[in-house]
Parts: structure tokens; C-alpha cells; sequence
């Protein structure tokens, strides 16, 4: 799966995190919830998103459909980024790898910033049912004992 995602445009790639991101359950709907903005001259911001269905907060999205690993000056001009919009909260998510020095940083700074790698943007990709169909499902039926109790 992260190769196909890994081929698709980076627009694509951008609204595929901001779907991926309300499936999770962030904003309530796609239209009302976020919306990918990343182009020239976006200042490090590709996406926002409502923290909730109230829209109390908003969280940042930076996504990079990379192959090298994101370093640490990555997460930096992410931030950076951030303090321009008077953000505290950012999503990073790329097709690729975090350094361990990127991983520190983002660890350390006041602002949260939560890094999702390529392994785990795919595995959210199937939990949230964002790229795939379900094919076949089951239902395994058993005895409900307590139906039986009487009082």
C-alpha cells in the first residue's frame, strides 16, 4: 500500500492525510472539518484540521511524500511554521522515515508536534478504512447465556 501512496501526486497525497485525519475521528466531516492547502508558497502548511467537531482547536499538517529520511531541520521549519500561526499542535506525516535526531527534537519542543511514518500512515490507512475495501467479513454467532436467565 505505501508504494501506491508513494506514486500518487503530491496534492493527492496531501488530501489523502486530511482524509485519513477526520476518519480518525478529527472535525466530524471532510468538507467541514479540514482541508489541504499545500502549494507554493504555503508556508510549511499543507493541511489544518479541526481538533474536534466544535472546532475549538485547529491542528497544523505537514505531509511529505518523501523516500529520504526526514531530518531534523525538517521538523524545525515545521515548527517554525507553527510559531508563525500561533499553532501548538502539528501532525508531520511522510511516506518515508524520521532520523532519530528529527524524533529528539520533536520530542523536546514546547509544541506537540506527533510524527507519523510511512509504516503507520499505512496501518491507519487500513484501521480507518481510508484506500481500502472491505472484501469479505464475518459474523460468528454464539449463545447468549445471560438472554436465557431468568429473574
Amino acid at each position: 500500500m505505501l508504494e501506491k501512496v508513494k506514486q500518487c501526486s503530491p496534492e493527492f497525497f496531501e488530501r489523502l492525510v486530511v482524509e485519513l485525519l477526520v476518519g480518525m475521528g478529527y472535525g466530524g466531516s471532510f468538507e467541514d472539518a479540514g482541508k489541504a492547502i499545500g502549494k507554493s508558497g504555503d508556508e510549511g502548511i499543507d493541511g489544518i484540521i479541526k481538533e474536534d467537531k466544535l472546532g475549538l482547536d485547529v491542528i497544523y499538517i505537514q505531509a511529505k511524500r518523501w523516500i529520504n529520511p526526514i531530518s531534523r531541520s525538517d521538523i524545525q521549519k515545521f515548527a517554525g511554521a507553527l510559531l508563525g500561526k500561533k499553532a501548538k499542535k502539528g501532525v508531520f506525516i511522510t511516506t518515508s522515515i524520521f532520523s532519530e535526531s528529527a524524533i529528539e527534537y520533536a520530542r523536546n519542543i514546547e509544541n506537540k508536534i506527533i510524527l507519523i511514518d510511512g509504516e503507520q500512515l499505512t496501518k491507519y490507512m487500513v484501521d480507518n478504512g481510508v484506500g481500502v475495501s472491505e472484501v469479505t467479513s464475518y459474523k460468528i454467532k454464539k449463545i447468549d447465556l445471560d438472554y436465557f436467565t431468568e429473574e
